[in-house]
């Protein structure tokens, strides 16, 4: 189990970090979707292998006759969770996911390209960091937030007021 004080990494580094290949597609990922450092990159690798590990784990239970139930709530999961946009998905639709799909659900994507909130990527990474953006009440400071389906109905961005000669202004 370990220490509840221990932290745990949730990313694993790539064995060749020095490729010029995945330098440049790393480099056009963070651009594209206002990544910091390849780290993010590195954390939605990871969430994306576990996922496509657990697929692989669905396929040989049905292989074995049994899984279907799980299989289904898996799948209904990752429509919940909006990684998965198909309504008739089947378990191969779940392997053919990419890094993509991940850094699309993300709070900053969403705000850019989805509701247009904002005028570029850094600037919906900077309204999630100084705290105005709210999911319901809650107030979202986390730009690797993976908004589910059905929050992203609920995203309000509380512009920052400005101050003028004592007045507050919007």
């Amino acid at each position: 189990m370990g220490l509840a004080k221990r932290l745990r990494k949730k990313y694993s580094r790539p064995l060749k970090i020095w490729d010029k290949e995945k330098i440049a597609i790393d480099k056009d990922l963070m651009k594209r979707y206002g990544l910091k450092n390849k780290k993010e990159i590195w954390r939605a690798e990871s969430l994306l292998r576990k996922i496509r590990e657990r697929a692989r784990e669905l396929i040989a239970l049905r292989a074995t006759g049994k899984g279907e139930e799980e299989t289904k709530k898996f799948i209904q999961k990752l429509n919940r969770q909006g990684i998965l946009n198909k309504e008739n998905a089947e378990i191969d639709d779940i392997l053919e996911l990419s890094i993509e799909d991940i850094l699309k659900r993300r709070i900053t994507s969403i705000i850019f390209y989805n509701l247009n909130k904002a005028k570029s990527i850094k600037e919906a990474r900077q309204l999630v960091v100084h705290n105005h953006v709210y999911i319901g009440e809650r107030i979202i400071n986390s730009p690797s937030y993976l908004v589910p389906k059905e929050e992203e109905k609920m995203i309000n961005i509380d512009k920052p007021t400005t101050i003028k000669n004592g007045e507050q202004s919007a």
